[in-house]
């Protein structure tokens, strides 16, 4: 009886040391995939950027990207009935529109939220049900 209940409580022990370590081993696991996803994209983002020192491939992109045409080539656009331009039309994307607010501008909005008077709020149970139930 005394045996069974050291070999139970020594499996008890060892179970919780178990269940640890194997969680940290799945951790470890998603960590070194995370790591290899992270190089795979710090290559992918390095080669980029070697592209970019190349002057062929800068004239290709801007070309493609900004229409441009080199001084000597002429550029074409086929323009249908309708006036609009047909095939792949190089567009410029839209800078983002960064929302700036200034210091002041908060603290002024501040003071004006703090003049008003509060609204009042509705009890959302009745208080005298409340205190009748207890």
């Amino acid at each position: 009886m005394i045996l069974l209940s050291v070999v139970l409580l020594l499996i008890a022990s060892y179970t919780s040391t178990l269940h640890a370590w194997w969680d940290q081993r799945g951790d470890i696991q998603s960590t070194r995939a995370e790591i290899v996803m992270k190089k795979q994209q710090i290559a992918a983002l390095e080669d980029q950027k070697a592209r970019w020192d190349d002057p062929a491939y800068v004239k290709q992109q801007a070309k493609q990207r900004f229409g441009w045409v080199t001084p000597g080539e002429v550029g074409y656009r086929v323009i249908g009935s309708d006036g609009t331009v047909k095939g792949d039309v190089p567009t410029l994307d839209a800078p983002p529109q960064a929302v700036t607010t200034q210091w002041y501008d908060k603290l002024w909005g501040s003071v004006k939220e703090s003049g008003k008077t509060p609204k009042p709020t509705r009890p959302t149970t009745d208080p005298n049900k409340v205190l009748k139930s207890k």
